[in-house]
C-alpha cells in the first residue's frame, strides 16, 4: 500500500527561537525562591541568604521554603520533633547500602538507598498533597541518615545510628564522622546547608518538577534529582575544585596555575556560573568561614591558596563577571571537617532536598505535565531500503 510523502521545505514561525539547554525558558511561576545573577541576589521566600545564614538554622529555613513563613516556636518544635521521628531509617535499606560496591559513585549508592526507601513505603503510590507532604518530612530526615550510613561504609565502617538529642545538621556530621561536632563545626556546616538548600530553577530541581509532574511519586522524583545533582557540571564541581588546591603547594605555586590556565585557555574549577554574573552570595559566606575552619583545623594553606587562586582570577576576569562559586569554598570547609572529597556531593543532596520537595509541592498544587517540544531538522522524504540492497 503506497504511502504520502512528506515533502516541501520545513518551515517554523519566524518566532521560534531555541535557547540550547531551555535558556531563558520560563517553566513556572513560584514564590519560594528568587535568583538574580546580575546582582547577585539569593532570596528564599523574600527573605535575604544573608539574613538566613546569619540568623537562622537549616530547620527554620527548611520550614520557611514548606510553608512560605516563619515559624512561632512551637511550629518550630514541632517540625523539628517530626524530623526526629523520622530519622531512623529501615534495616533492609542499611542492607542493601551493604551491597554497593566501595567503588561505587557515592550518589549512586544514595539514589540506590531512597530508592530502596521508597519500596519499603506502603504510602509511596498515593500521590496526594497530604501523603506527599509526609513524605517530603521523611525525606528531608532521611536523606541525611542514607548519606551518613554510606559515607561510613565506604570506610569500612559501620553507620552511626542517629542521636535524637542533636540538632539535624550537628546529627548528620555526627553520623558521617562517628563525632559529635564541637559549636563552629555545627554553625558552619547549618550555614552551607542554608545555602544550599534551594537555587531557583537549576537542573536538579527542574528534574523532580518534571519527574513528579507525571504523578509519579516523591521517591521516583528525588531519585531523579540525585542522579542530576551527581554530575559534575552541577553539584559535582566542589570535589573538581578542591582537587585542584590539593595538588598546589602554596600561593606561588596557586599564581602559576591561574596563568597557565588563562595562557592555555583552560576552565578553571570553582568560578563562573550560569546565572551569576556578580561575586555569588553563597560565596560570599563559605569564603569568610574557610578561613576560620582550615586554620582551626591547621589547613590554613587551603585557604590561603584558594584566595590566591580568586584574586589572580578577578584581576584576569572579573570584568567579565567570573567570579567564585559556591562549589570554590564549600570543598574546604568540608575537608577541613574530615569529611573525604567523593562525599561532598552528598552533603548537596542533603541540602537541596528542602528545596526539592518545596518547589515539588508547590508545583503539584496546580500541576500540568512538562511537555516540551523539539525543532525537528532531520529528513523526512527517505525510502526504506529493503536489508538486500543496502
Amino acid at each position: 500500500m503506497s504511502q504520502p510523502k512528506y515533502v516541501g521545505k520545513m518551515e517554523w514561525p519566524v518566532a521560534v527561537q531555541i535557547g540550547k539547554g531551555l535558556e531563558g525558558a520560563i517553566t513556572s511561576e513560584t514564590e519560594i525562591g528568587y535568583v538574580d545573577g546580575e546582582k547577585g541576589w539569593l532570596v528564599y521566600r523574600g527573605y535575604n541568604i544573608f539574613e538566613l545564614a546569619e540568623n537562622s538554622t537549616f530547620e527554620e529555613t527548611t520550614y520557611l521554603l514548606l510553608y512560605g513563613k516563619l515559624p512561632t516556636q512551637k511550629e518550630l518544635d514541632e517540625f523539628k520533633q517530626k524530623l526526629v521521628s523520622y530519622r531512623e531509617i529501615p534495616g533492609e535499606v542499611i542492607d542493601t547500602l551493604r551491597k554497593v560496591p566501595k567503588t561505587t559513585h557515592p550518589m549512586a549508592a544514595l539514589e540506590t538507598g531512597i530508592g530502596m526507601l521508597g519500596c519499603l513505603d506502603p504510602d509511596a503510590d498515593k500521590c496526594t498533597m497530604e501523603s506527599e507532604t509526609e513524605i517530603s518530612f521523611k525525606l528531608i530526615a532521611q536523606m541525611a541518615t542514607v548519606a551518613g550510613a554510606i559515607g561510613r561504609l565506604r570506610q569500612g565502617k559501620e553507620p552511626v545510628d542517629p542521636d535524637p538529642t542533636l540538632e539535624h545538621t550537628a546529627n548528620y556530621l555526627y553520623m558521617t564522622t562517628g563525632k559529635k561536632p564541637d559549636e563552629l563545626m555545627e554553625k558552619v556546616m547549618d550555614v552551607a546547608m542554608i545555602l544550599h538548600a534551594d537555587h531557583g530553577m537549576n537542573n536538579s530541581t527542574f528534574t523532580t518538577m518534571c519527574i513528579h509532574s507525571t504523578l509519579s511519586d516523591m521517591y521516583s522524583a528525588i531519585v531523579g534529582g540525585i542522579g542530576s545533582l551527581k554530575g559534575p557540571l552541577h553539584g559535582g564541581a566542589n570535589e573538581q575544585a578542591l582537587a585542584v588546591l590539593l595538588k598546589l603547594k602554596d600561593e606561588e605555586d596557586a599564581t602559576r596555575y591561574v596563568k597557565d590556565c588563562i595562557a592555555n585557555k583552560k576552565k578553571i574549577m570553582g568560578f563562573g556560573h550560569r546565572v551569576y554574573k556578580a561575586y555569588d552570595p553563597r560565596a560570599k559566606v563559605l569564603g569568610k568561614f574557610s578561613q576560620d575552619v582550615t586554620e582551626k583545623k591547621g589547613m590554613g594553606h587551603l585557604y590561603r591558596i584558594a584566595k590566591r587562586i580568586e584574586d589572580e582570577v578577578i584581576a584576569a576576569y572579573g570584568e567579565k563577571g567570573i567570579f567564585p562559586n559556591v562549589d570554590f569554598y564549600s570543598g574546604t570547609v568540608y575537608y577541613a571537617f574530615g569529611i573525604e572529597p567523593a562525599m561532598f556531593t552528598p552533603i548537596f543532596a542533603v541540602s537541596r532536598i528542602s528545596g526539592w520537595c518545596a518547589r515539588v509541592l508547590e508545583y503539584f498544587r496546580d500541576n500540568r505535565i512538562f511537555r516540551p517540544r523539539a525543532m525537528y531538522v532531520g529528513p523526512r522524504d527517505l525510502t526504506y531500503v529493503p536489508m538486500d540492497k543496502r
